[in-house]
């Protein structure tokens, strides 16, 4: 069983998923048009939540709500479905091949054995599409990946049943009926109106810039709190979320400016333009950060007390999205 499905390569695998199976519906959408309409972009520093023993550090929303809200936003069906039994999980994903529905699934990373095993690692929320079935192969369109692949079945039920945080209990989904006309607009500024509302108006102070803030001050006290060789693995860490795992924090940001691109077009409103420079910018600020974050964990000379530059360079960060942030918010009254 194989569906005519075409493969893209995308920065990160909800949005790419996203943007998969609604061009494979004939809707002509972008991966960051889906990413903000889905109010993707966020910010949240977690201490209370672990990933590998280590604080949750996240720069998007939730595994699978960025595709929730977009559909909804769109007004497309999605049929939605978790299983206990690995069995009937993929007896089911057959199923849906065999009525030539292409079907996102959660995966863990870790056990994919068409990544790199540079890049497999325990992270329990990627999503991928799976599109057709070769003897005990399936074919999936992986959005991270150049090509289309094959991955066996037994890896991608061990993959869909991970143990673990985020643990993905053969999520699997669909899209359903898809609207003869897509009202756009009103769906960029809901999701707009969403990440305005998360990253400024939070009252959390965890969350949104209050959380880039908080980040900033416990990153300054690590080396006295937790010692040098935590405190580099507490750092890496942190680096590696923004990162590695999706595209990270400035990818994110990177992806919002393509967004907020494209919303001027949607709306005619040639303020989401120059607001997406501006973001571009903070974008950039993040990968400094990066950047110098690396280059402590690799202990190079002239790096051995750059916690409190590290902790400025958050600080930096988080005031220049909340003026963004806010300015977005007015564009939008």
């Amino acid at each position: 069983m194989t569906i005519d499905f075409k493969h893209r390569q995308y920065a990160h695998c909800e949005s790419g998923a996203i943007a998969s199976l609604l061009q494979h519906r004939g809707v002509e959408i972008s991966e960051a048009l889906a990413f903000g309409i889905g109010g993707g972009l966020f910010f949240g520093y977690l201490p209370f939540i672990k990933l590998n023993q280590l604080p949750l550090i996240t720069y998007r929303k939730g595994p699978g709500d960025i595709f929730k809200s977009a559909t909804k936003r769109l007004g497309v069906g999605v049929e939605r479905f978790r299983f206990r039994s690995p069995e009937k999980a993929m007896a089911a994903l057959d199923r849906a091949l065999d009525q030539g529905i292409p079907v996102g699934v959660q995966t863990s990373v870790y056990w994919l054995p068409y990544l790199p095993p540079a890049l497999r690692f325990h992270f329990n929320a990627h999503n991928l599409v799976v599109y057709g079935k070769q003897g005990d192969d399936y074919l999936v369109s992986d959005p991270v990946m150049d090509e289309a692949v094959l991955c066996p079945a037994a890896d991608l039920q061990r993959a869909r049943f991970a143990e673990g945080d985020l643990a993905p209990k053969g999520r699997m989904y669909y899209l359903g009926g898809i609207p003869e006309q897509l009202e756009m607009k009103p769906a960029v500024v809901k999701g707009i109106n969403e990440v305005c509302r998360s990253m400024v108006r939070n009252p959390i102070p965890l969350l949104g810039v209050k959380g880039i803030r908080r980040l900033a001050r416990v990153i300054e006290g690590w080396p006295q709190k937790l010692g040098q060789r935590k405190s580099l693995q507490h750092l890496g860490h942190v680096i590696r979320m923004q990162e590695e795992i999706g595209t990270g924090g400035g990818g994110f940001r990177f992806m919002y400016s393509a967004f907020l691109q494209e919303a001027a077009g949607i709306t005619g409103d040639a303020r989401f333009a120059e607001l997406a420079v501006r973001m571009t910018d903070g974008g950039d600020r993040w990968r400094e950060f990066a950047l110098l974050g690396a280059r402590v964990c690799k202990r190079r000379p002239g790096t051995e007390n750059a916690f409190p530059q590290l902790a400025n360079l958050l600080r930096d960060c988080a005031d220049h999205e909340e003026q963004v942030f806010r300015d977005l918010a007015r564009v939008l009254r």
